[in-house]
């Protein structure tokens, strides 16, 4: 069940944002805009004060390699490809890691409710998290764990979209093999979004509001950040313009919004070191200002928060920034939030920063993640294709007699919302997938159609609202979990990693032990994945931190 968010910050002093220059800056920044009603009201972009690089000169791929190496320095990442897997060392669970707890959705009667409806969600921070508390020796805590977004880290390989068509949707299912009775199957609803190619993308105007904290000075933290957005930047083309905007006990611009070259930038980031107090109201309401006063029509308008969520000066509650950040999403400026670090970290307010800005949450624990997400899906991340996108499945009662669905508790849609423009659900990028698994409890010979699938979106270019739908057949099923493609094998257990972590009362009868039988079962049918190889290994891992071994 949806459990509300319970505010964690005790309201303190609010610290307005101030608009005075960095010292040592390399731009001096021009005076901030007061936000206007609507983004197309708002000024342009100031002129570029250089010429952007066509491509990073050797100054650039020096500041990039000093940024990485020091952010790699406090990670221990996971073992490499087809390495031996090396026994888990123990290091002290951190206390000061705030998660929520949003529960597990219950087995629904047909005959009760044959719809399910929710908000489509590619945030892969839970997982990434959950990798970074095994490879140090501990096991994630269960309110940490969200199903659909181990899931959805791994790859579908679902085919592309029909030219001219956003969406493709795919259904496939399979006999359950950690139900409890045999007349269980695992579904699988798959969503793949058309791709952009890298030339083709919107330009993008870029807002970064980097967290310069006391606390982003332990364990690396601003490191990694720093490490992240060198990695974005030099993969920006010379249409691109960043912002840069930083807070500790306030907020300041160190670099206003135009097209600098890539120089420029990385300079301006590896210059940034901790600082203070974290008032991260005064810096998003900062960045956000910055965001409106540069916003271009046509382009990808963007804020990107590196932080590790911690905040003790300033107000970050439902009724202080976040209708704000509502406001701003729904005039077409959207925030990705990148977490990073662990022992101080708040995946709640970073997770739902992203789901308020109508973006995405990402947990950034080693230089790969940075690159996975900036280098290999960087269109996806930055150019969206869709606009409060939903899921309803219609289950038949005549073939269904109870189903679940795995995952997705805190982007539960009443029924009736499925067709009313709430603007609750998110964005999804370019090339973008998205998958939920449901078990179902079929009747005895269940004949005909198991159920129908509802997808709905506003297209974000010209606001046309599209519906499409995909039936699902009983002929469709495959009589065994092996003959099932190996996606739908990857993605079932992974999902069973997850429940077994997040002591599902679904999986009470699941070992991770089990767990990694199938994995290394099924990873064996997918040998080029690196991802699978991993997963394989941190199961591994998991096992010996639970045993002792």
């Amino acid at each position: 069940m949806f459990r509300k968010l319970v505010p964690w910050i005790a309201p303190a002093l609010l610290v307005l944002a101030s608009l005075a220059c960095a010292t040592g800056q390399l731009v001096a920044p021009a005076p901030a805009a007061p936000a206007p009603a609507a983004p197309t009201a708002a000024p342009a972009a100031s002129e570029p004060t250089s010429a952007p690089a066509a491509a990073a000169p050797r100054v650039v791929e020096k500041v990039v390699t000093q940024v990485v190496e020091r952010a790699l320095e406090p990670t221990q990442a996971p073992a490499a490809e087809g390495a031996p897997s090396q026994p888990a060392t123990a290091v002290p669970r951190p206390t000061d890691m705030f998660f929520n707890e949003y529960g597990v959705n219950p087995f629904v009667e047909t005959s009760d409710d044959h719809l399910s409806t929710f908000a489509l969600d590619v945030d892969t921070g839970s997982y990434t998290i959950a990798r970074r508390y095994v490879t140090e020796g501990n096991l994630p805590p269960a309110e940490a764990v969200r199903v659909e977004e181990f899931v959805n880290y791994f790859r579908q390989d679902y085919p592309l979209p029909p030219k001219g068509k956003a969406f493709a949707i795919h259904v496939d299912g399979a006999p359950f093999p950690f139900a409890e009775t045999a007349n269980n199957r695992i579904l699988r609803i798959g969503i793949q979004g058309y791709d952009v190619p890298p030339a083709e993308r919107l330009p993008a105007v870029l807002t970064f509001v980097i967290d310069v904290s006391g606390s982003m000075g332990d364990n690396g933290k601003l490191e990694m950040v720093k490490g992240a957005l060198a990695t974005l930047v030099n993969q920006l083309r010379p249409d691109d313009s960043v912002g840069i905007v930083v807070y500790s006990n306030d907020a300041r611009i160190i670099m206003p919004t135009t097209t600098h070259s890539r120089e420029q930038v990385l300079q301006a980031i590896e210059q940034l070191k901790p600082e203070n107090s974290t008032n991260a109201e005064a810096g998003l309401r900062l960045g956000y200002q910055l965001a409106v006063a540069a916003y271009k029509p046509g382009a990808s308008n963007r804020v990107i928060l590196g932080s590790d969520g911690v905040a003790n000066v300033g107000d970050i509650t439902q009724t202080a920034i976040w209708p704000n950040i509502e406001e701003y999403a729904a005039k077409g400026i959207n925030l990705t939030a990148i977490g990073v670090g662990m022992g101080e970290y708040n995946d709640v307010l970073l997770e739902q920063l992203a789901d308020k800005g109508k973006g995405t949450y990402h947990y950034v624990d080693t230089l790969k993640e940075a690159q996975r997400l900036f280098e290999q899906n960087l269109t996806g991340t930055l150019q969206a294709i869709a606009e409060d996108t939903k899921v309803q499945v219609d289950f038949n009662p005549d073939a269904v007699v109870r189903y679940r669905l795995i995952g997705f508790e805190n982007r539960a849609i009443a029924d009736t919302e499925f067709r009313v423009e709430t603007g609750k659900a998110a964005q999804i990028g370019a090339g973008h997938h998205v998958t939920a698994l449901y078990e179902v409890e079929l009747q005895p010979d269940a004949p005909g159609r198991i159920a129908t699938v509802y997808l709905r979106w506003k297209d974000p270019e010209t606001k046309e609202v599209i519906e499409t739908k995909q039936p699902f057949e009983s002929q469709d099923l495959v009589p065994t979990f092996t003959s099932a493609s190996p996606r739908l094998q990857w993605s079932t257990v992974v999902a069973e990693y997850a429940e077994v972590l997040r002591h599902s009362p679904f999986a009470k009868t699941s070992t991770l032990a089990a767990v990694l039988e199938e994995a290394q079962r099924a990873g064996r049918l997918l040998p080029d994945d690196p991802d699978v190889a991993e997963f394989v290994d941190l199961v591994q891992r998991a096992v010996q931190v639970k045993t002792g071994n």
